[in-house]
């Protein structure tokens, strides 16, 4: 019994991946050990969270990083510190400014919601979203076109979320923000790679500390120092209903270490191993066709699709289904409504597979 059955609650059983319904990630005990220590234990804030900057920029590549107590306040705060830069006072009063230069500027296949929509955050940090394009079209002039006095940025998303084909490429929008002076701001919440966007020349990037870094909720921006430092003054305004404990801090340092040392050519043929054993069980469910699919966004994720065919439930019932048992079954579900399943298996172990095959069986036997 887990320390959440204990108070009541249901054991689950993860095949959606590191989603933030359930908690994310699993924290080893090198993450917990960071954690507990650096919560028993006083130290300068401000330091610390200059300190960190330094530690996490090593693994980045960029000139300066700041620690966000997640990859939502991280967008919140980029936006904030596009629109004050290094006015103080613009920080402390920005829900009272009363400025048009605050236009941010992104793709329509990237205004998505991730559990929350992204507009709300870029808002909530003062931003005015423009959305430029269509949700399956955009053009380097719908861009440039939309430049004007009051544009501080392009935000850019890039995620399984929004739309894959049809939008302009981050080279070219790196490309439009340095010939019209605009900084570029990636989402990479969810990405695995630390340094590719940031050697591309993108000039802020947000991830997620507790996603592919599998640390505590948590989060980073890392990009170019004078923008970092405008980020870091948001602390003294809105980024202080967003402040990040110190045993996180300290946490996210551990799992960042850690991520560094991953063997990921390993995990990844386990975890695609993982998503086979599962392929192969489910193929003996009548009426449903299964495969294994790669990550839409293009990550090396490997995933057990389940398509049903002819089956006495479809996809909406049967996941209902899933989770309502003991143990909880949750699966990806973004492809429902086409009658597909996925299983993605990174947070799942060989014993949980003969779960997840028996309870499937019992429910459409």
């Amino acid at each position: 019994m887990n320390i959440y059955e204990k108070i009541g609650l249901q054991k689950v059983i993860n095949a959606s991946g590191r989603m933030t319904i359930l908690g994310v990630s699993v924290l080893s005990d090198k993450s917990t050990d960071g954690f507990k220590e650096g919560s028993q234990n006083f130290v300068v804030m401000e330091d610390l969270m200059n300190k960190a900057g330094e530690i996490v920029s090593a693994y980045t590549k960029a000139e300066a990083s700041c620690v966000t107590s997640s990859a939502s306040a991280g967008i919140a705060i980029a936006a904030a510190s596009l629109i004050t830069k290094d006015n103080q006072t613009m920080a402390e009063n920005l829900h009272i400014l009363n400025t048009d230069k605050r236009e941010i500027i992104i793709q329509k296949g990237h205004v998505v919601n991730y559990g929350a929509p992204i507009k709300t955050m870029i808002e909530l940090g003062g931003g005015k979203l423009v959305e430029v394009g269509q949700s399956n079209l955009t053009s380097e002039e719908n861009i440039t076109g939309n430049i004007n006095e009051n544009t501080v940025g392009i935000f850019y998303v890039k995620s399984h979320h929004s739309v894959q084909k049809g939008m302009l490429s981050l080279e070219k929008t790196i490309e439009i923000g340095k010939k019209y002076n605009i900084p570029v701001v990636v989402d990479a919440a969810a990405e695995e790679d630390l340094e590719k966007y940031v050697l591309m020349g993108t000039d802020m990037v947000i991830y997620s500390g507790s996603k592919a870094i599998e640390g505590p909720a948590s989060g980073f921006i890392t990009g170019k120092k004078e923008l970092i430092k405008n980020c870091k003054l948001q602390y003294k305004g809105i980024g202080r209903a967003m402040k990040v404990d110190k045993g996180v801090i300290m946490s996210l340092l551990s799992a960042l270490e850690q991520y560094s040392q991953k063997d990921e050519a390993r995990i990844e043929q386990e975890n695609k191993k993982k998503a086979e054993l599962l392929a192969e069980e489910l193929k003996g469910i009548k009426g449903t066709a299964i495969s294994v699919v790669k990550d839409e966004a293009g990550r090396e994720i490997y995933r057990t699709e389940m398509k049903l065919l002819d089956t006495k439930l479809n996809a909406e019932e049967l996941i209902k289904e899933l989770e309502g048992g003991n143990p909880a079954i949750y699966t990806r579900n973004y492809y429902k409504n086409q009658g597909k399943i996925h299983f993605d298996m990174r947070s799942v172990d060989e014993k949980e597979i003969g779960n997840i095959f028996k309870r499937i069986e019992e429910i459409l036997g």
